[in-house]
Formats: structure tokens, C-alpha cells, sequence
């Protein structure tokens, strides 16, 4: 199939199967593209992205993944659209990039089975960043934007396909909301963006996936402090939330939120509760 740069979703025509009887209709279907990260010129790794807000993900993924430590040694993001799928040029400093050359040494000199022993198994796992504490959320405001995802998941409307990462304001607004098929490429184009000031920085985030291990270490790395998911949290994830001083809270959706960790961030008709919340 030829890939054409701009297009997100596909149309296709289907046979409709239904108590029975069979009918044709048009399904639209979320287009998901190869994504080549390069690094000064070097292949980092190939992922399978939604092809929009691209350059958001480079700089989302490259600062999550502390390939870079901030935005400024980022010096430039070029994409260039193919048959095959995007190539992303991204040019860090040269700090960064002989660190980035040195895990990539350290990675290939691991044989067997990969990851064995304890110390290695560490070593999968990014220390652990504690984020600021300055946040603060009025719990209240949730229904807020809880009510206006809906509108702000424009491919998951047609295509049912998508996950999305968006920001919130203090009054619960959702100021800014970015959609991909995959979950963790969603919340770094979010991060990207905000990162690069193309849009204001959210006082909490909130994914529409579960909150996952990765997500929340991801949070960790761009500062968020207060991570809202519609679905479940993850053991792993909980753990690194309370280590990473997180306010983590899952399964947001029909009036109810369930808090995991660090409550004192949460405002609110029950706030002396909540701030008791470990």
C-alpha cells in the first residue's frame, strides 16, 4: 500500500455482518505508519505511530526516555515522509549523543537471555526521578473534563482506534489533547508539545488507557505530577508513582476516581481526606 504523509484515517469498504444478514458499509480505519527515530545520523528504533503531530513525538519521546535532559539540547527535528513511513532526523547535542551511543554499547554487549541477574534487571529500569510538588488539583473539576473527551478524540470518533493524552487546566479544561494508536506515543506527543511551548503546560495530564508502568515513568521524566487514567493502574505503575512522588488516580469515568497516591495535591470537597492518601 502506498503511504501518503497526511492521511490518519483510511476509508475501506466492508461487508457488515448482523443477525444474520450481511450488508456493505464504509468502515474507517486509524492508518498506523513506521517511525524511524534517528539520532545524529545513528538509528535508534523504529515504532508504529499515528501519522500526526510527529514532531511533538520526537521531542516528547527524546526528552521521556532522557535521551536528552531538556528541550535545549534538542537542536533539530526534521521529518521526512517515505513509501516505507516517516524518517525522523533529530539532532542532540554531542553530550548527549556520546551517552546515547555508550547504552547502545552497553546493550548489545548483553547476550543469553538479555536481562539476567539482579543488576541487570536494574539496569532495564531508569533511576527513578521524583517530580515537583507545587501542583495542585481541585478534584471537583474532573466531571469537567471527563465531559468534554468526547470532543477531543476526533480519530477515535471515527475510527474507535486511537488513544489520547491530554492536559488539563485547574479549572478541569482540557487545553490541550493528542491522539495515537499507541498509548505511550499519545502522552509523548503531549509532552512534546508543552515541552517545546507549543502549548500551554498542563497543571495535571489524563490518559484515556490504563496507567501503566511505562506511562507513569514517562510522567515522571517531563514533571507531570498529578496523571489522571480512565482505566486501571498497574502494580508496577502504583509502586513508581508513590517512589517518583506522583499523584496517581485511575478508573476516572461515570462520577467516580479511584486515588493511589499522594493525595495531598487533590482539592476539594473531601481535601483533608485526600491529603491523608498515601
Amino acid at each position: 500500500m502506498e503511504y501518503h504523509s497526511h492521511e490518519v484515517v483510511t476509508e475501506k469498504n466492508v461487508i457488515l455482518l448482523e443477525d444474520g444478514d450481511a450488508s456493505e458499509l464504509t468502515d474507517y480505519l486509524a492508518n498506523e505508519v513506521r517511525v524511524a527515530l534517528v539520532y545524529n545520523g545513528i538509528s535508534h528504533t523504529v515504532m508504529l505511530a499515528s501519522p500526526q503531530d510527529l514532531e511533538a513525538f520526537a521531542i516528547g519521546f527524546t526528552l521521556s526516555e532522557r535521551i536528552v535532559s531538556h528541550v535545549r539540547d534538542i537542536k533539530g527535528v526534521e521529518l521526512e515522509f517515505t513509501p516505507e513511513g516517516v524518517l525522523i532526523q533529530v539532532e542532540i547535542n554531542q553530550r548527549c549523543f556520546m551517552e546515547l551511543k555508550q547504552q547502545r554499547r552497553n546493550m548489545a554487549g548483553r547476550t543469553g537471555c538479555g536481562l539476567c541477574g539482579v543488576a541487570q534487571l536494574e539496569e532495564a529500569v531508569k533511576p527513578v526521578v521524583s517530580v515537583d510538588s507545587d501542583a495542585r488539583f481541585n478534584i471537583d473539576y474532573l466531571g469537567v473534563a471527563l465531559a468534554q473527551i468526547k470532543d477531543n478524540q476526533q480519530h477515535f470518533k471515527v475510527t474507535g482506534a486511537t488513544h489520547a493524552a491530554m492536559g488539563l487546566n485547574h479549572q478541569g479544561q482540557i487545553i490541550a489533547a493528542y491522539e495515537d494508536i499507541g498509548r505511550h506515543i499519545a502522552l509523548d506527543k503531549l509532552i512534546g508539545a508543552f515541552s517545546a511551548h507549543h502549548v500551554e503546560r498542563p497543571v495535571a495530564a489524563l490518559l484515556t488507557s490504563r496507567a501503566s508502568f511505562e506511562m507513569v515513568q514517562k510522567a515522571a521524566s517531563a514533571n507531570i505530577q498529578i496523571l489522571f487514567a480512565m482505566s486501571a493502574v498497574t502494580s508496577l505503575a502504583l509502586e513508581l508513582a508513590e517512589k517518583s512522588n506522583i499523584t496517581l488516580i485511575g478508573f476516572c469515568r461515570n462520577g467516580r476516581a479511584t486515588l493511589y497516591t499522594h493525595g495531598y495535591r487533590l482539592l476539594g470537597q473531601h481535601s483533608t481526606r485526600l491529603a491523608k492518601a498515601i
